[in-house]
C-alpha cells in the first residue's frame, strides 16, 4: 500500500511513517498544501492521510480541489478537530474516513486497508488468485497453503497488481507504488522485483505487455506442483 501522508508536524509524521513502514506500507510525506497538490500531480498513490491544519492552507480546501480535479483515491482525514460539524464538513468535502488525534496505530492501519479494499472493489481482508492467497494487513502470502516470504518491495508490487485485477499498469505506475518520490532508484530495480516474484510465485503470475507495462496473469492453478 502506497500512502501519501500530508502532515506538517515532524514528530507526528515520523511516528506515523515508522509505524506504517512496519506494516508493509510505502510512505511519502509532505508538509504543506502546495506540496500535497504537487505530489498528486506527479505520482499515483493508493490512499492519502490528510491533516487539516496545514501552514499554507486548510486541508479541506486541498481535498475539495482534488475532488474537483477528478482524483477519486481514498482520503482519510487525521486531525485534532473533534467537533461534529468539523467531521460532517470533512466527509461532505469528499473524505472517505475521519480519525481523531490522538489515535491508535493499529486502528488507523486497519481503516487504511479497509479504504484501499473498497477502492479495489473487494470486501474480504484476503485476496485470492487461484492457489495464491494474500493478506495485505499483515503482509502474509501463501501459495498452495505454503507460506512465501516476500520483501517489502515485492509485496507492494504483488498487492498493486492484484488490486488492479488484470488492468495493465505502466512501469511508472508500478515504480510509484514501490518507491514513491524516491528519485534514487536504479533503472532495472522494477525488473529485479518482477524477476523475484516470478521465481517465488510462478513465471505466469506477471504478464509483460511489451511497450505498455505489466498485468496480473491467470489465477495460479490450485493443483500443487509435482
Amino acid at each position: 500500500m502506497h500512502v501519501l501522508l500530508v502532515e506538517d508536524d515532524d514528530l507526528v509524521a515520523s511516528g506515523l511513517i515508522a509505524g506504517l513502514e512496519l506494516h508493509h506500507c510505502v510512505v511519502d510525506r509532505v508538509g504543506t498544501a502546495r506540496q500535497a497538490q504537487a505530489a498528486l500531480d506527479q505520482f499515483e498513490c493508493d490512499v492519502v492521510i490528510l491533516d487539516l491544519g496545514l501552514p499554507d492552507g486548510n486541508g479541506l480546501q486541498v481535498l475539495s480541489h482534488w475532488r474537483q480535479q477528478g482524483h477519486d483515491l481514498p482520503v482519510l482525514i487525521l486531525t485534532a478537530r473533534d467537533a461534529v460539524h468539523e467531521r460532517v464538513t470533512g466527509l461532505e468535502c469528499g473524505a472517505d474516513d475521519y480519525v481523531l488525534k490522538p489515535f491508535e496505530l493499529d486502528e488507523l492501519i486497519a481503516r487504511l486497508h479497509a479504504l484501499v479494499r473498497r477502492a479495489a472493489g473487494r470486501s474480504l481482508p484476503e485476496i485470492s488468485h487461484g492457489a495464491l492467497r494474500v493478506r495485505p494487513s499483515t503482509g502474509e502470502v501463501w501459495l498452495h497453503r505454503n507460506a512465501v516470504s516476500l520483501s517489502r518491495r515485492e509485496f507492494a508490487l504483488l498487492e498493486k497488481l492484484l488490486n488492479a485485477r488484470g488492468r495493465v499498469l505502466t512501469e511508472d505506475q508500478l515504480k510509484d507504488s514501490l518507491y514513491g518520490m524516491d528519485a534514487g532508484v536504479e533503472s532495472n530495480a522494477l525488473n529485479v522485483h518482477i524477476y523475484h516474484l516470478r521465481r517465488k510465485l510462478g513465471k505466469e503470475l506477471i504478464i509483460t505487455e511489451r511497450g505498455v507495462g505489466y498485468r496480473l496473469g491467470s489465477p495460479v492453478s490450485s493443483e500443487s506442483p509435482s
